[in-house]
């Protein structure tokens, strides 16, 4: 509904008080969505993928590129990538856009740790611009000033369950693994 895909089945979804449904078009501009999917065209490479938005949001390629640490794969067709460097071009695409909305599903996925890192810094970035990010995610992101929403019955962040501690395999669990 957010995206604009789908009406709500009651009420009505308000952009600066008007609601999307009115201008479908007008609402896509403002949003850039981050799916599970990357959508690369696997022929293309990296620039040649984000030249496809770029001209739509006008978005600045090196500076995005840059931003994910892509710069130097920037030729390499897509289908050579890894699938954290996938997800990392499918980000910089996200950043061209210059959209004030960011739906992201899964952002972190495929992602090292230094990617994350620079996930976070790209989300927060766009915060102090004035954007908005809802993401969902399975992994904590480096972010400060956080609203975090659960539907009910999900589990409460706060409990953090997936702590390092929590996730360790103890000395048994490491021989079963291995057998």
């Amino acid at each position: 509904m957010l995206a604009g895909l789908r009406r709500p089945d009651g009420g009505a979804l308000l952009w600066d008080g008007v609601p999307i449904a009115e201008d479908r078009t007008a609402h896509a501009t403002r949003v850039a969505y981050l799916g599970h999917q990357d959508a690369l065209k696997p022929s293309l490479s990296v620039v040649e993928n984000l030249h496809l938005f770029a001209r739509a949001g006008g978005g600045d390629m090196t500076a995005a590129l840059k931003a994910v640490d892509l710069l130097p794969l920037a030729d390499l067709p897509a289908r050579l990538l890894s699938a954290g460097q996938k997800r990392r071009a499918a980000l910089a695409r996200v950043l061209l856009a210059q959209a004030p909305l960011w739906l992201l599903d899964e952002p972190s996925l495929g992602l090292d740790a230094n990617a994350i890192v620079l996930l976070g810094k790209a989300i927060a970035r766009h915060r102090a611009a004035g954007g908005v990010v809802i993401a969902t995610t399975h992994v904590p992101l480096p972010l400060e000033d956080v609203r975090h929403l659960a539907l009910p019955g999900a589990p409460d962040p706060a409990d953090r369950w997936w702590d390092e501690e929590s996730s360790a395999l103890s000395p048994s669990d490491q021989e079963g693994a291995s057998a």
